[in-house]
């Protein structure tokens, strides 16, 4: 069992304090807002549900379990004093990392590992000297109980054996680290869905498809058969001279960067307030439901679709 500390108790945050929990480890969270700290609890009790029910955990895991597991701390150097892990899963902003890392400095324990969630920030000129050799990013997907995917990498002032760890922790945990040599902004799967996001949002700003036509062809077209073959074996299927005929014979160009600001219709949305699920509003009208009823029932339908894939023998591999 290790001593984690997760920094950061939103979306991502009280997630990673489910899943350290959930691999038997010690875990307190801790957050600079007392309301987002105090709402923790109550998510991560309604996920550990749809858990149990799902057949993910077993019985014993309770509520009550689960609050002794994790230790709500109203303070930074309560929630790190002795912590051999430290995940930062705070706000995706320059400033607030470095102000952050340069306060984990002198509270973290002397061999403790900070492991960042960023997805796209490079966070390594953020961190202090005294930091640099036990600081790595390790990114989790949302859900992170769920999505089994995590990427880790180091900088090149990482010491190999914290990035070991990292990798160790989390496989034992039953999930999928994927360890980079150097870092790359997004990694794989984020470089993949922003570049599909670049093209979804140029087509719904010029007016070429509505989000419903989107995500009705993601679903349908694409998601069905990339849990079993993946992209590239996907290829190998289709066949690879189809697939060089095909790109030869691609009319449409790739879309210019957005400019800073994402697109038109992002920024519409965002302007009045409409920030997704937890609004009750994005691209669509969540409405009648609230987020932890919504995200149950996300929950569910995963766990269905995880089990469908064991059942039937995972991906199909090729060497």
């Amino acid at each position: 069992m290790t001593e984690v500390a997760v920094v950061g108790a939103g979306l991502m945050g009280h997630a990673l304090a489910l899943v350290y929990a959930l691999g038997g480890h010690a875990v307190r969270l801790t957050d600079s807002k007392p309301e987002t700290l105090a709402r923790a609890p109550g998510l991560m009790a309604t996920a550990l549900a749809t858990l149990r029910e799902g057949g993910e955990v077993d019985a014993s895991w309770t509520s009550e379990r689960l609050a002794r597991a994790v230790q709500p701390c109203a303070t930074l150097a309560e929630a790190v004093k002795g912590a051999a892990l430290v995940v930062e899963a705070i706000v995706e902003e320059t400033a607030a990392k470095r102000t952050l890392y340069a306060a984990l400095a002198g509270l973290m324990d002397a061999t403790a590992v900070l492991a960042s969630n960023t997805s796209h920030l490079d966070i390594f000129p953020l961190v202090p000297d005294a930091l640099q050799s036990r600081t790595l990013i390790a990114h989790w997907y949302t859900p992170p109980y769920l999505v089994d995917l995590v990427d880790v990498v180091g900088s090149p002032r990482t010491d190999p054996a914290a990035i070991e760890f990292v990798r160790a922790t989390v496989a034992a945990m039953g999930k999928a680290p994927v360890v980079f040599q150097k870092f790359v902004p997004g990694y794989v799967a984020n470089r993949i869905q922003a570049a599909i996001s670049q093209e979804v949002y140029r087509m719904i700003d010029e007016g070429l498809v509505t989000p419903r036509e989107v995500d009705l062809s993601v679903i349908h077209g694409l998601a069905l058969r990339i849990p079993v073959l993946g992209h590239l074996a996907k290829a190998d299927f289709t066949g690879l001279p189809l697939v060089q005929r095909s790109m030869a014979n691609k009319k449409d160009a790739p879309p210019p960067p957005p400019p800073r600001g994402n697109s038109p219709t992002l920024d519409k949305l965002l302007a009045a307030g409409h920030t997704g699920v937890m609004s009750g509003r994005g691209f669509f009208d969540w409405g009648g439901r609230t987020p932890e009823e919504l995200f149950r029932d996300r929950d569910r339908r995963l766990i269905t679709l995880k089990q469908a894939m064991r059942k039937m023998g995972g991906p199909l591999e090729g060497k």
